[in-house]
């Protein structure tokens, strides 16, 4: 199944120390990861909160996974605001084996600049410099 989530600035830099291959933990107050199922939806996110927000760095982007079909049908597709709005709600306890059911690295599809952004951007993968420096080889 291939998923999306829309991720801040920070949220990016741990899974790009992951060699991009997982997402970071939940903090405490926060007892779902729900990846979404439209990349339209991720965008819609990461336009209206990460881009504008200071602790997102004023920037969102969506990004790309797949995982193992059998394993994401344990998770019910929630309806959270009509068909495309729709997203998998795991629990923050299970974010460990989902990440490990994650086929290939994590990839970002896609970056939203706010104006609040503060940084040098790749212009080839329109990620922030640092970040592009430690994406895969391929």
């Amino acid at each position: 199944m291939i998923l999306f989530r829309p991720v801040g600035l920070k949220e990016l830099e741990l899974i790009a120390s992951s060699s991009w291959r997982a997402f970071p933990p939940r903090l405490s107050w926060q007892p779902i990861f729900y990846p979404v199922i439209t990349h339209e939806y991720a965008r819609l996110i990461c336009t209206t909160w990460n881009s504008k927000e200071s602790e997102a760095g004023h920037v969102g982007f969506v990004t790309s996974f797949e995982v193992e079909d059998g394993f994401a049908a344990r998770y019910p597709i929630q309806d959270v605001g009509g068909r495309a709005c729709q997203e998998l709600w795991v629990p923050a306890e299970e974010l460990y084996e989902f990440n490990r059911h994650i086929m290939g690295v994590i990839s970002v599809v896609e970056s939203v600049y706010g104006d609040g952004w503060v940084g040098d951007v790749d212009p080839d993968t329109q990620l922030p410099k640092h970040i592009a420096a430690t994406l895969p080889k391929l």
